[in-house]
């Protein structure tokens, strides 16, 4: 298998993983406001909101749990908040006054239903 078409089967892969976390967060009762949303320093693989609290999430698809919680390690972290910040810069008039922030993590694994992971990370100061 070339590296091209495993790229290409791990891309798909999260954008399937992506549609199923969107879905779990709308049955929660939050509302995606973006999805693969790209910003300076990072991408965020959701954004939702339910009242003033604003989720940044990741998503991460993986055979086991503990592997896809691995993946957000210290410096995937920076990156999503440094994104974060970004979007929130942008983004003022979607978010109103005073919103709260939380950094969540989804994991997809196959054959399973997605497991959210609420307040997985605080962003480094």
């Amino acid at each position: 298998m070339t590296d091209a078409l495993r790229r290409s089967q791990a891309e798909a892969r999260g954008r399937r993983a992506e549609i199923w976390a969107a879905w779990l967060l709308r049955l929660k009762g939050f509302r995606v406001l973006d999805r693969r949303w790209r910003g300076p320093g990072g991408e965020i693989d959701l954004v939702a909101r339910r009242g003033s609290l604003i989720l940044f999430v990741e998503v991460k698809a993986r055979n086991h749990r503990a592997d896809a919680l691995a993946a957000v390690h210290p410096a995937a972290q920076a990156r999503i908040a440094a994104a974060a910040s970004a979007w929130l810069a942008r983004n003022t008039h979607r978010t109103g006054a005073d919103p709260r922030l939380r950094f969540d993590v989804i994991t997809v694994r196959p054959a399973r239903l997605p497991r959210h992971l609420a307040d997985a990370f605080r962003p480094p100061s």
